[in-house]
C-alpha cells in the first residue's frame, strides 16, 4: 500500500479561525480527515503532520525519505523564504506536491515567490481544500 505524508506548515493549525475570507472556514482537522478518507478509497495510507517549527518540518521531510512514497506539503509562509525547507525537499527522493489553499499569485507580491519552484513535482494553488485531494490524485497517478 502506498504511503503518503500530508504535511502542513506554520499557522495552518489556525484554519477555520484565521482569515476565513482568504482561507475558508474549514479546519485543518476536517481537511486532514477528508484527505485520509479519500486516500483510503484509493488504497493509499495517509499520515498527517503539522508544525509551526521549521526544524520539525525539516526532520519530518528527512523521515519521509525512508518512510513514505510521496508528500503533499502546504509550507504556508515558509513558501516564500525557507531555503532550509527547500533544501530538505530537494534532498529526498520522494515526490512532493506543493499545495496552497489560496491563489498565492493573486495576492501580495511577496506571496508570488516560492523557493520550492524547481524541487517539487507539482504545485496546486487556489483550489481550497480540493487542492489537497488533487495533489493526492497527482501522486497516485505517478
Amino acid at each position: 500500500m502506498k504511503r503518503i505524508l500530508l504535511m502542513n506548515g506554520p499557522n495552518l493549525n489556525m484554519l477555520g479561525i484565521r482569515e476565513p475570507a482568504i482561507y475558508g472556514s474549514d479546519t485543518l482537522a476536517s481537511i486532514e480527515e477528508e484527505v485520509v478518507s479519500y486516500g483510503r478509497e484509493k488504497g493509499v495510507h495517509v499520515d498527517c503532520f503539522q508544525s509551526n517549527h521549521e526544524g520539525d518540518l525539516i526532520d519530518k521531510l528527512h523521515e519521509a525519505h525512508a518512510s513514505y512514497d510521496a508528500v503533499i506539503y502546504n509550507p504556508g509562509a515558509h513558501t516564500h523564504y525557507s531555503y532550509a525547507l527547500r533544501d530538505a525537499v530537494a534532498s529526498i527522493d520522494v515526490p512532493v506536491v506543493e499545495v496552497h489553499l489560496s491563489d498565492v499569485d493573486a495576492r501580495e507580491e511577496f506571496r508570488r515567490i516560492s523557493v520550492f519552484d524547481g524541487v517539487v513535482a507539482a504545485k496546486i494553488k487556489g483550489k481550497g481544500r480540493a487542492g489537497y485531494l488533487e495533489a493526492l490524485d497527482v501522486l497516485c497517478d505517478r
